[in-house]
């Protein structure tokens, strides 16, 4: 298996209290089996809960070393998504491409994926990004981007040579 070491979120009061099945995890472990070709090595269910949620994403990126947090779930408009203004505490900077790309994607699918409010960004080494709580749309956006994530990985961390083809661009 690869190099990174993946950690997953699942924001999700109804999940985190064992109501409902995490039907996200098994996708996500799927993605970036295919996509970098590692595991997700460590997987947390957490309620809605700001505090909560700011403690686990700090716990994965600084003390259990994640190269990419991935957090599913809390991302619309309802009262209890706060996946995006808790993201914003903990990163250090912004990645708004990848999080345009997933709307974009997710556009193509449904006129819905305009209510998204998901956002990516970096603290230290780490990738964190924000991906929907349904199952289908995890998928969608995940694709979108996964193309792109191992070089952000490689870019970010300086392990080694990103791909500098750019499609001719010049990036």
């Amino acid at each position: 298996m690869g190099k990174w070491k993946v950690g997953v979120i699942s924001a999700s009061d109804s999940i985190a209290r064992g109501d409902r099945v995490d039907d996200r995890i098994p996708i996500i472990r799927n993605l970036t089996r295919d996509w970098l070709d590692v595991d997700v090595a460590v997987y947390r269910a957490v309620t809605d809960d700001m505090e909560e949620l700011q403690e686990n994403m700090i716990e994965l990126v600084d003390r259990e070393k994640c190269d990419l947090l991935i957090v599913t779930g809390g991302t619309g408009l309802s009262p209890r998504d706060v996946t995006p203004e808790v993201t914003a505490w903990v990163i250090d900077r912004k990645v708004p491409g990848l999080a345009e790309e997933m709307r974009r994607a997710g556009l193509q699918q449904s006129r819905r994926a305009m209510l998204t409010r998901a956002v990516a960004g970096t603290r230290g080494n780490s990738l964190i990004i924000n991906l929907p709580g349904n199952a289908k749309g995890v998928e969608i956006c995940f694709n979108a981007i996964g193309d792109m994530l191992a070089d952000a990985l490689h870019i970010l961390q300086g392990t080694g040579e990103a791909n500098e083809d750019w499609g001719g661009l010049g990036w």
